[in-house]
């Protein structure tokens, strides 16, 4: 394995970081077994990608039908039906009344620079309002509007201009959703005329921030400022899409609707592709070439995004993402009394997180997370960190996990978070 990582260290910018050093051989619903054989449960597919389980058959067998038909043609030069066909179930599923249209492309931050540039085409504004602590991608764009520093802003010089960064609410460390709301109205006094603001985008849960949720009411609130000022709603449901949260869209929750949904990761079960959904006149607003990419809307990816809708609807699994989640929490809430630096267990459906604090105190614990993850891979079990001060494990297993394997995994989650203590 070293040799391994020394060609890794020596051929791939080291600024692509690592969780790992597992190398994968191959992987099964929630199981990844690495080059030596050796066998891990998956706590992370993929950061939230593989929702329905690594090569789950029905994906591979739509791939594998759209694989001898044919790979690419570019839908802006060949268009096919696929394409149409799953614009039509998104502009269905999406939350909102319709009509609605859909746009693909390949990663979550085009998901996210064409929600911009849709809405700022749409609006003629410029300016943009995120929260801090959010997610939006390693683009300019998608950094600029990121709320956090490091990894993901330090050293690439001036972001993008007119992008601006409110509070977001969040009881643990002391910001009410009046808080943010008061901040938002400040801005519209103090800097940024709400006439020159084409946009707010948020995640109804922040994903690398923390796996906070928007508080009930707060999404409400938003919208009801949105409206006033004629500025869009931009709901980021790239981590939060397809079931995770225990329904298909996390603004369900909620019940509030964006004028675009952008959304990735889960939609292709394992392969690349994002979209943005929104109202047909919003979505229409960009002349023709205004929008699109070489790759975007893949047919192979296209397929599996087919697949992966198929098996949410069929395998309940939005109800399954409710369970699940239920059930890591009942675990975790266990382990309280002895624990200490367990300072919050909370998240909708199977979008779960537990946040340490130095025990006693209210300062964020990231040393503490970081054992926990460790402890966890040395049982072979694979657990991501996440929040502005790397204090929070998340949860994001495969909602297809088969139960023993689930009830073996919380054994070791049990045992690496009582290890981490000494």
């Amino acid at each position: 394995m070293s040799s391994l990582t020394d060609r890794r260290n020596a051929a791939i910018s080291r600024g692509v970081g690592m969780t790992t050093q597992i190398y994968a051989d191959r992987a099964e619903n929630a199981e990844i077994w690495d080059k030596d054989g050796n066998r891990y449960i998956d706590f992370a597919a993929g950061i939230a990608v593989v929702n329905t389980g690594h090569r789950h058959p029905k994906v591979m067998a739509a791939v594998r039908d759209q694989l001898d038909r044919f790979t690419h043609t570019c839908h802006q030069v060949v268009p096919y039906e696929n394409y149409v066909a799953l614009a039509e179930r998104l502009n269905e599923k999406v939350p909102g009344p319709g009509p609605k249209k859909t746009i693909f492309a390949t990663t979550g931050a085009e998901a996210v620079e064409n929600a911009v540039k849709i809405a700022r085409h749409y609006t003629g504004r410029p300016a943009i309002v995120a929260f801090a602590g959010g997610f939006h991608g390693r683009t300019f764009m998608g950094m600029a509007l990121t709320g956090k520093v490091q990894p993901y802003k330090a050293g690439f010089g001036p972001m993008m201009s007119d992008i601006w960064h409110l509070p977001f609410p969040n009881d643990l460390h002391g910001i009410t959703q009046d808080d943010a709301i008061d901040a938002l109205e400040r801005l519209f006094k103090a800097d940024l005329e709400p006439e020159r603001v084409a946009a707010i985008i948020v995640e109804p849960v922040q994903g690398e921030g923390g796996f906070y949720d928007a508080p009930q009411g707060f999404l409400a609130r938003l919208r009801k400022i949105c409206d006033s000022h004629s500025i869009l709603l931009i709901a980021d449901e790239v981590q939060t899409g397809f079931a995770r949260t225990g329904k298909l869209f996390a603004m369900e929750h909620h019940g509030v609707f964006a004028d675009l949904t952008t959304m990735a990761k889960g939609l292709g079960g394992g392969l690349p592709i994002s979209a943005v959904t929104g109202r047909a006149e919003v979505m229409d607003s960009p002349a023709p070439g205004g929008l699109g990419g070489t790759y975007a809307g893949n047919p192979l990816a296209v397929a599996a995004a087919h697949a992966v809708l198929d098996v949410i609807e069929e395998e309940e699994l939005c109800d399954r993402a409710e369970r699940l989640g239920q059930r890591l929490k009942q675990r975790l809430s266990a382990l309280r009394d002895e624990v200490p630096e367990i300072v919050d267990i909370r998240g909708p459906g199977f979008m779960n997180a537990v946040e340490f604090n130095v025990a006693g105190s209210d300062r964020p614990n990231p040393e503490f997370a970081g054992r926990v993850r460790e402890e966890a891979l040395k049982r072979n079990l694979i657990l991501l960190t996440c929040g502005v001060y790397g204090d929070v494990i998340r949860f994001l297993a495969p909602l297809t996990i088969p139960d023993d394997i689930f009830a073996e995994a919380l054994d070791i989650l049990e045992e690496s978070v009582r290890a981490a203590r000494g």
